[in-house]
């Protein structure tokens, strides 16, 4: 604003300063309160997935596909039970003991064994210290509502680059349990959101995370052998803030039909990979290396907030697969290199 009097102009000058001031003096206590009060609640929604005691019926939504699954866990001594119920489409039963998994497949009459290789099932989706979080997105308080018939309290976290998503997670006021958590692209558009849709927190009678099916005489049991292993011969790039948190080598099995008769199981074959997990705590990229003698199609595609991209590099073939935009996984496709010893 122009003034025509000097005088007046310095008077009005120094009121806006001494104004603006005292705004920023009550106002910075406020940004850095709601900052510290989000990093609490992530806190609190981390250890509430791992140490209550919980069931509960959720919804996954991706893009235009809908899942239901139900979700038992157990805190029994210092180990952690956890029974993942598929209710849609083909059935499915995983029940987790630590880091042990048992998936039951009842129309092959197979139970799978394998191992936990990441750790970010929903509920407990945070993976690592909620305050090694705040280098690479905004964290704030956002508001309150509802979920499943409890009043929640949202916090929200906003990405600091074009490398990864932003969340919005609810947490029940009481007990810090993650109700709902979703993902929004750069648009800021949902990509991905996972809720539940009924819930108990606490007393949950033990027999709740038992196997659904207790007879399994004449169930194939097959074993996912897994084990570490030294991948430093790869190099590999991830985004800023992705840390690498595995190396695993596995044998997967495929199943070819021989067409002979349909009671028959087909004729079974092992291939070997090789599987690199890099986290940031929110979200997880993984990479797999394998040989490269199958006929395969190089091309990239993605399933809500999940991007894939395959192709492959000499005599391997190389899929990778993470929970970021698609330009962080490409980039982490192009930066991949084998150093031969």
């Amino acid at each position: 604003m122009r003034q025509r009097q000097g005088l007046l102009r310095v008077v009005l000058f120094l009121s806006a300063v001494v104004a603006f001031s005292v705004k920023a003096e009550n106002a910075l206590p406020a940004k850095v309160s709601n900052n510290q009060d989000a990093q609490v609640l992530l806190k609190k929604i981390q250890s509430a997935a791992q140490r209550l005691n919980y069931s509960g019926t959720f919804v996954y939504q991706q893009s235009n596909q809908m899942r239901t699954s139900r979700i038992t866990h157990i805190l029994s001594g210092k180990n952690e039970i956890e029974k993942l119920e598929v209710l849609d489409g083909k059935p499915r039963e995983y029940i987790r003991n630590n880091d042990d998994v048992a998936c039951y497949v009842p129309e092959a009459k197979t139970v799978l064994i394998e191992k936990r290789v990441t750790r970010d099932v929903f509920p407990a989706i945070l993976a690592a210290n909620p305050t090694d979080l705040v280098d690479y997105y905004s964290v704030k308080m956002g508001e309150t509502g509802r979920v499943a018939g409890h009043d929640c309290q949202a916090v929200i976290l906003e990405p600091k680059d074009k490398l990864r998503y932003g969340y919005k997670l609810w947490a029940d006021k009481a007990t810090g349990l993650l109700l709902r958590a979703q993902t929004f692209d750069a648009k800021n558009e949902v990509v991905e959101q996972i809720s539940f849709t009924q819930i108990e927190i606490g007393n949950i009678d033990h027999n709740r995370v038992k196997p659904s099916i207790t007879n399994t005489n004449g169930w194939h049991i097959e074993n996912s052998v897994m084990s570490q292993v030294n991948l430093s011969g790869w190099s590999v790039t991830p985004p800023p803030g992705f840390k690498k948190i595995q190396e695993v080598k596995r044998l997967i099995s495929d199943t070819q039909n021989t067409g002979t008769s349909a009671a028959q199981h087909g004729v079974t074959t092992q291939r070997e990979v090789s599987q690199i997990v890099f986290s940031d705590g929110l979200a997880a990229i993984s990479v797999f290396i394998e040989p490269g003698s199958q006929s395969r199609t190089e091309g990239s595609m993605q399933q809500g907030a999940m991007n894939i991209v395959g192709r492959r590099q000499g005599d391997y073939w190389l899929t990778v697969v993470g929970e970021v935009p698609g330009p962080a996984i490409r980039q982490v496709s192009n930066s991949i290199e084998f150093k031969s010893k």
